[in-house]
């Protein structure tokens, strides 16, 4: 094993286990000062090393089709079958749009037609899942930086939050019988990590459009991050100044329930 794969391994196992660690059932341990804190520090670690030896836009190892899993293990949400996606689904998603505005000075609505005409990118990686398996497939998609460079970012545009179909529980009735709706997924990436070569916006695994339970019609591939970061079901991009007022002000929806928002490996 080579050195820089090591400390790829040491950065991932350690800062995954500790999370892991928090959202596998261990609350009394998770909620603890000490842990909290540790887990910040693990995060502010691992951010540091990354960009300290790794370089702000290194790149995540690359791997051959022979390594390619035959079958690619989805994680997170596998359909989120709602109406709106349901139908989108049925036509095979020829009017899916994904805005791209917030804090730009060009906000551009992009079709898959639209997503497909930029030069693409293929990459074979390996996805490491927080729960502590990986799989290795192969990723065709738009270059994120080259949709940014044409939405044309703000100065005060420090993140890039990516909102997703796929409701996170179920609809509820509170005490006055008003429905509650579920909460939505999101991410968000910083610049440099939106800007970096390998994060691509993937409509192809394998060579064949992105099944559902992978995300269609397009998900986030950030090679140098877990995988709760890389978003599914993409339906708008906004670039925020920061992302205190949105969900619960954390910069995702894991991280509002206690992941680390940094999930660099």
């Amino acid at each position: 094993m080579s050195e820089r794969a090591s400390r790829r391994g040491f950065l991932a196992h350690g800062a995954a286990g500790l999370t892991t660690l928090a959202l596998a059932g261990c609350t009394g341990i998770a909620d603890a000062p000490w842990a909290v804190n540790l887990l910040g520090e693990v995060e502010n670690l691992t951010r540091v090393a990354m960009r300290l030896f790794a370089g702000s836009h290194a790149l995540a190892p690359e791997f051959t089709k022979a390594d390619i899993a035959p079958v690619f293990r989805p994680n997170g949400t596998l359909n989120p079958n709602t109406n709106d996606y349901n139908i989108h689904a049925s036509q095979g998603f020829k009017d899916w749009i994904i805005p791209v505005g917030g804090l730009v000075e060009n906000p551009l609505k992009l079709s898959l037609a639209d997503i497909r005409k930029f030069p693409p990118r293929t990459q074979i990686t390996r996805h490491d899942c927080v729960e502590g398996w990986s799989c290795i497939g192969e990723w065709t998609g738009a270059p994120l930086a080259a949709i940014l460079a044409l939405a044309k970012p703000t100065p005060e545009a420090r993140y890039v939050v990516f909102y997703c179909a796929d409701p996170m529980g179920s609809e509820d009735v509170d005490a006055q019988g008003n429905l509650i709706l579920p909460p939505f997924y999101y991410e968000s990436l910083d610049l440099l990590e939106a800007t970096h070569p390998q994060t691509i916006l993937a409509y192809e695994l394998n060579g064949k459009p992105l099944p559902v339970e992978n995300g269609a019609p397009i998900r986030v591939r950030a090679e140098r991050q877990l995988g709760y970061k890389m978003a599914k079901y993409v339906q708008r991009i906004d670039l925020v100044a920061s992302y205190d007022r949105i969900g619960g002000g954390k910069g995702g929806y894991w991280e509002d329930q206690g992941y680390q928002w940094f999930g660099g490996i």
